[in-house]
């Protein structure tokens, strides 16, 4: 057989399980909106922690100990990313032109005035601008880790990266006090639909890519990255950044804006 630099990917049922699992997901969660029952929903949840959590250990088999992610596999794998980011930024599009359409020419049925009558918003003063500081500190943490990986002191760049990781935890703890604490609600006309949607969307990015970066960290442990081969922890880096990037966007338009 002639060598070539391709990966040829081996059959494995994570597709598979990663779909049946979602496709069931949504039966979770019409059950827990009628009966507010969580134990069909905990079940497919588990089904797509499993799955995730298989298909990354296989992933990572295949870079580190069976070294099939030569260089134009990661460069295949870049461009993946790099396109998979232009998606989601063009996701938060839909929301962000959503919300620039109510705010702009509010109907006579809200009374013409942003925000609406009668709805009260929250002080960007208060929680989402300690919000935005954790978000953009995060990002300099993970800059701070990614020399440190380039420099090869891998301590220091666990170190900052697992600050990273308590970072993102900490913003997703604050945003469920905020929407515990929420002076509206979802129901409340266009405005509630287009904060809760697209910071709600913001906040499962959050936790999105603190699993990333978590992933990455027991990684690092492991001494599975090394200077010149840790495209794992660029792609986290990169979709980290994008994330610190829309949330800018979310606290200047839909938090100060509306103040």
């Amino acid at each position: 057989m002639a060598f070539h630099p391709f990966h040829l990917v081996e059959r494995r049922p994570w597709p598979l399980t990663g779909s049946l699992s979602a496709l069931m997901l949504t039966t979770g969660l019409i059950n827990f909106i009628h009966n507010f029952k969580l134990s069909l929903l905990f079940l497919r949840l588990l089904g797509i922690l499993l799955t995730i959590y298989q298909w990354w250990r296989d992933v990572a088999r295949e870079a580190t100990f069976q070294g099939l992610h030569t260089s134009v596999v990661k460069s295949r794998i870049k461009w993946g990313i790099i396109l998979f980011i232009v998606r989601e930024i063009l996701f938060f599009f839909r929301f962000f032109w959503a919300f620039f359409h109510a705010r702009l020419s509010p109907d006579i049925e809200i009374g013409i005035s942003w925000p609406p009558t009668g709805v009260s918003t929250f002080n960007p003063y208060h929680i989402p601008l300690l919000n935005t500081t954790i978000l953009l500190s995060s990002g300099a943490t993970i800059t701070w880790s990614h020399h440190r990986i380039i420099e090869r002191n891998y301590k220091s760049a666990f170190n900052s990266l697992l600050l990273t990781v308590i970072l993102g935890i900490y913003f997703t703890s604050l945003q469920a006090f905020e929407y515990l604490e929420a002076p509206f609600r979802i129901s409340d006309r266009i405005f509630g639909t287009t904060f809760f949607v697209a910071t709600g969307f913001h906040g499962l990015h959050v936790l999105i890519g603190t699993t990333f970066l978590l992933v990455n960290l027991v990684r690092i442990y492991e001494g599975h990255l090394s200077n010149n081969h840790h495209f794992s922890f660029e792609a986290a880096a990169w979709y980290w950044h994008f994330v610190d990037v829309v949330w800018l966007f979310l606290y200047t338009f839909v938090y100060w804006w509306v103040f």
